[in-house]
């Protein structure tokens, strides 16, 4: 993978939030492999321009790559000697947990049986065991739906950590009795997963609801019409009004977020954004001619009257 966020999409290092979103959302449209099946090279640059939009659409994240603390994978440079990382499955995101190289456990051992004039178990201490902070980047999709994920612990052993359906960004996954161990037989800490979700090039999320900006022709928006449609959950056929407008929001119901204990999913929002052709068509521009000669239609005009 290559090391610059910054080249990676191609902008400048002084690029604004704006800048950063617009280039990513261009990228993500012209190499998402649903328009490049079967092409590995596509694929690479896809994941490219997803690990370098996490990392610069995230203020904090930047500003600490700014500074050479951490790495295009999100990972701590070799100064920060308290960190490390942990690789997840293939696939699996990126991953890494706050996890030192060092057994806290020994060291508070060590401390108290000094202090006891013997050992820590026949001082009478007993302590729970630290927890441990980990970080998994997840796809939108995957958050969505669910799934399983292959981690690696600070201990060194793997385990299959359970994404449930509807995930959240931000949201923490606790994995009880795998953090620290425990002093003088005390219960062990816990491991505290919290998941990033990277953006979709199509798709965002607002509570239980998937929003989508729908692209219709001019046609479609005047005689209204069936257009196929994706959502999260496969492709369906939606129905377009007559006279529609950009801007006029669609419900698809059901194809939201769907969380295990809630009785009810959550919709697909459809924002309709009419596009015209990319080269101009005289047919249409006379024929809009002759309509604007004969129709008066002001669509500010209830705009000036409450300025």
């Amino acid at each position: 993978m290559a090391d610059d966020p910054y080249k990676i999409l191609g902008i400048a290092k002084d690029a604004s939030t704006d800048q950063i979103r617009k280039a990513y959302r261009t990228l993500a449209k012209k190499l998402h492999p649903d328009l490049n099946p079967g092409d590995p090279t596509a694929a690479e640059r896809f994941r490219e321009i997803q690990a370098a939009h996490a990392i610069l659409s995230d203020p904090d994240k930047r500003a600490r790559f700014d500074r050479g603390e951490i790495d295009m994978a999100g990972t701590e440079r070799p100064q920060h000697r308290y960190y490390r990382d942990y690789a997840g499955a293939e696939d699996a995101g990126r991953y890494h947990t706050t996890a030192g190289f060092e057994d806290f456990s020994d060291i508070f051992s060590d401390l108290f049986a000094r202090r006891a004039g013997g050992t820590a178990e026949g001082a009478g201490l007993r302590m729970r065991g630290q927890d441990v902070s980990y970080t998994l980047e997840i796809d939108f999709t995957d958050a969505v739906k669910g799934g399983t994920r292959r981690i690696t612990l600070a201990d060194g052993h793997s385990i299959d950590l359970h994404l449930p359906q509807g995930v959240d960004d931000g949201e923490v996954l606790r994995l009880k009795g795998k953090g620290m161990p425990g002093l003088g037989g005390g219960p062990p800490g816990d491991a505290l997963v919290r998941i990033t979700v990277r953006p979709h090039p199509l798709f965002r999320r607002d509570g239980l609801d998937i929003l989508l900006d729908l692209p219709i022709t001019v046609d479609e928006a005047v005689l209204g019409g069936k257009v196929e449609t994706p959502t999260v959950w496969g492709r369906v056929v939606l129905t377009i009004p007559e006279n529609a407008s950009s801007g006029q929001v669609l419900r698809i119901r059901g194809k939201g977020i769907r969380r295990a204990g809630d009785k009810k999913a959550g919709d697909q929002l459809v924002s309709l954004k009419i596009v015209l052709p990319d080269t101009p068509d005289p047919d249409l521009k006379r024929f809009m001619e002759d309509w604007r000669g004969r129709h008066a239609h002001d669509p500010r005009a209830r705009m000036r009257a409450t300025s």
